[in-house]
């Protein structure tokens, strides 16, 4: 008698799916650790091309022609020379020039601050400007041939009428009031250095220390203040350079020490003075 052969048991679906996956999960565990590693990348790559595309870039030289340049040269090679360089590289406690735009220069010397009379913990404003209008503009072109830096801003974006100044004082009392006092009177600071008055400072020299930072200003780039918020600072401190003070005597527009010490001096010596007067009527 023939006995009959009995087929070998056949493997399930569910088994034969468990070996692949045994088979395939080491090769897809390292496809998924590489997929990640790439990520990393080419997502910090595609952030920093949205942003070179979209944030607003830093103002480029000024377009300027080839004789205020010259001009400009020669009157950096007289006057500011043996302190910042022949190249404007700068030496010693002079910084470098290059990249530092038209704006700067338009500050500092338009301002007398430069050329820099005596050495000190900062340059302090000039009482008279050594150059002339045109020659200030000269020396800007100059170095702002030198390099890619802001530009001197243009009459429309100086201008107080075009600003805000309730958001202009918000703005102010956030970033610059702990340095140059709530009502732009400047102040004190460390090792000798102070903020200087506001008061009588032109709109344009305003924005140009906004945007080049002089001394130990930070500098408020357009990337971080916008030309609209520094147009609206400047139009909160003509308000109240023009304004009368609310409150009557303005006393420095110090705060509140002035106004303290005044309370007591006065408070103190009328107390005084009545508590005499009263001894001498009474004996």
């Amino acid at each position: 008698m023939t006995t009959p052969q009995m087929n070998p048991p056949q493997p399930t679906a569910e088994a034969r799916g468990a070996g692949k996956d045994t088979v395939t999960a080491p090769t897809a565990r390292r496809r998924r650790r590489m997929a990640t590693a790439l990520l990393v990348p080419i997502g910090l790559l595609t952030t920093g091309l949205a942003y070179t595309l979209l944030a607003p870039g830093s103002a480029g030289a000024a377009p300027t022609g080839a004789e205020d340049v010259s001009a400009g040269r020669e009157l950096f090679l007289a006057n500011c020379s043996t302190c910042h360089g022949i190249d404007a590289g700068g030496r010693d406690l002079a910084p470098s020039l290059v990249g530092v735009g038209a704006a700067a220069v338009d500050f500092q010397v338009g301002t007398g601050r430069m050329p820099l009379r005596a050495s000190g913990p900062q340059s302090p404003k000039g009482s008279k400007v050594t150059f002339s209008q045109e020659e200030i503009r000269r020396l800007a072109a100059y170095v702002a041939s030198l390099g890619p830096g802001p530009e001197i801003p243009g009459a429309s974006a100086v201008d107080p009428t075009l600003g805000d100044p309730s958001r202009g004082a918000l703005i102010f009392r956030t970033n610059c009031a702990m340095c140059h006092n709530f009502a732009g009177k400047g102040g004190a600071l460390t090792q000798g250095k102070y903020a200087p008055d506001l008061s009588d400072t032109s709109p344009t020299h305003i924005y140009e220390a906004m945007l080049t930072g002089p001394g130990s200003m930070p500098v408020f780039a357009d990337t971080t203040l916008d030309s609209e918020s520094k147009r609206d600072i400047i139009a909160y401190l003509d308000t109240i350079n023009e304004a009368p003070s609310p409150g009557g005597l303005a006393l420095g527009s110090l705060g509140p020490v002035s106004e303290g010490l005044v309370a007591w001096v006065v408070g103190l010596s009328a107390l005084i003075g009545c508590a005499v007067w009263v001894g001498a009527r009474s004996s």
